[in-house]
């Protein structure tokens, strides 16, 4: 079988709306598509996944969090490109192919993109959400103290992935932020395409719902790890006096 251009994983624990992430990505429509679940040691649930086998690949794993079924995903994807979508969450018809089409255009190695919201029911709400900063300088400042970086909204190319040795699997909430700090660290500035390509589930189930105060708390001791080593590529990056930011 020829390598696919781009492979789909979608880590999955105990998730109703796992069908829906999956249709979506069937949806695609996209030459050398290769789809991925990991389950996550789920409990319940799994048999929506019966109906999609011969069509995806399901791999099983010991329960250990996102982070770990991520990485488990990624290293054994065979695409030039790897892509996450969580099990609630949906893309919209052509979002890969514009993606790819994004970073090849502009020889990105990480890219990600506008997103809207969806309610529990699926119902998308009336505005998306697009990022508006004016520059490279602005864009990293907001990442002193948020992720402006919605993950199921990001393609990276594969040798990417390994270049920067996957998620940190003793994050539990903040392994993207982690990931993405990793990546412009390194020199791989993320490139954005303002298109609105997925839909972002909200719901009392989140684990970032659950778990409010503990995500939050994880979140300010990485960004914390990674402050001074932003603040210097801000440093880099400040606009002359006088100029706008």
């Amino acid at each position: 079988m020829d390598t696919p251009k781009v492979t789909a994983v979608i880590p999955f624990y105990n998730d109703p709306y796992v069908g829906e992430a999956i249709e979506s990505a069937l949806a695609q429509r996209i030459d050398g598509l290769e789809i991925i679940v990991v389950d996550d040691g789920s409990t319940r649930e799994a048999w929506r996944l019966d109906r999609y086998r011969g069509r995806i690949h399901v791999l099983g794993k010991a329960n250990g969090g996102t982070a770990s079924a991520l990485n488990h995903g990624f290293r054994l994807a065979r695409g030039e490109y790897v892509a996450w979508l969580s099990s609630d969450d949906r893309w919209l018809p052509g979002k890969l192919a514009r993606q790819i089409a994004h970073m090849e255009r502009s020889g990105s190695a990480f890219s990600h993109t506008a997103f809207r919201y969806i309610d529990a029911s699926g119902q998308p709400s009336a505005k998306p959400v697009r990022l508006a900063y004016g520059s490279p300088y602005e864009f990293y400042r907001s990442l002193l103290g948020a992720n402006a970086i919605n993950g199921c909204t990001v393609m990276l190319r594969k040798s990417l992935f390994e270049r920067l040795g996957g998620f940190d699997e003793r994050a539990l909430y903040s392994h993207d932020y982690d990931m993405w700090m990793r990546a412009i660290l390194a020199g791989y500035a993320p490139t954005y395409l303002s298109e609105v390509l997925t839909e972002y589930r909200r719901h009392d189930s989140m684990g970032t719902v659950r778990h409010q105060a503990e995500a939050v708390r994880e979140f300010e001791a990485m960004a914390g790890k990674y402050r001074g080593s932003l603040a210097r590529l801000l440093a880099a990056l400040r606009p002359p006096a006088g100029k706008h930011r």
